[in-house]
Parts: structure tokens; C-alpha cells; sequence
């Protein structure tokens, strides 16, 4: 289990990317394909041609963090929700943790569940 805090976004490049890319090969394509800062702390995942392969790239205090898994049987699943015009696609940690394990991501929405309202005031304790 991976626990993220809720400000860190993930993201998933739409199209394969070559994993024999490194730190500075999928930073500038974090930067270049996905229009994003690679140094924002958010989590970027890229996936090779055959769906066999994950890279997961981070940036966290001192540098970067690459976690690279491969299947041995099976795909990662892709997130249902990709548009013609995305690059990225944004998904929670729920999702990331079922596509790591390689499970089917589901097609239908989960419940929503209570958070927080983002806007709302700090109460002093």
C-alpha cells in the first residue's frame, strides 16, 4: 500500500513511453509530453508499449524516486476515462494502488466517500 497525502496528484501518460528512459529521460518527458513540472512532489506514471512494464516517477526532498514493476503475466490496466486530446490522465490512490497490483481498475465510479471541504476554515484547537 502506497499512502500519499491528498495534495500529491497521480498521473498516467496516455501514450507508451520507453522504459529504458531514466531520472532525466522521463523528467523531461514529464515535462515535455505531459506539460508538467517533474519537481511539483505529484506522482507520474508511464507504462510501455506491451502494458507489461510500469515506471513511477517522483520527486521527494533530496531527488528523484523511480519505482519500476513488470507483470509477469498479464497487463496493467488503463484507466477507461482517456480522451482523444489527454496526454495525462488523473487518478486517486485507490486506482494507482489497483494498478500496481494489476488488478481491472473498475469501468464504473466508486461511492463517493465524506472529505473535507477544501475551502473551509481552520478551526484553532
Amino acid at each position: 500500500m502506497i499512502l500519499l497525502p491528498r495534495s500529491v496528484k497521480i498521473y498516467i501518460a496516455v501514450e507508451p513511453v520507453s522504459l529504458r528512459k531514466s531520472f532525466e529521460g522521463l523528467s523531461n518527458a514529464v515535462r515535455c509530453e505531459l506539460g508538467r513540472d517533474p519537481l511539483s512532489g505529484h506522482v507520474f506514471i508511464f507504462l510501455n508499449r506491451r502494458g507489461n512494464q510500469v515506471k513511477m516517477l517522483v520527486w521527494t526532498r533530496g531527488g528523484f524516486t523511480i519505482l519500476h514493476k513488470r507483470l509477469e503475466r498479464g497487463r496493467f490496466s488503463f484507466p477507461a476515462r482517456v480522451t482523444a486530446t489527454a496526454t495525462s490522465v488523473e487518478i486517486d490512490g485507490h486506482e494507482l494502488s489497483m494498478l500496481l497490483e494489476g488488478l481491472e481498475v473498475a469501468r464504473e465510479p466508486h461511492a463517493r466517500r465524506w472529505e473535507p471541504r477544501r475551502d473551509a476554515p481552520s478551526t484553532p484547537v
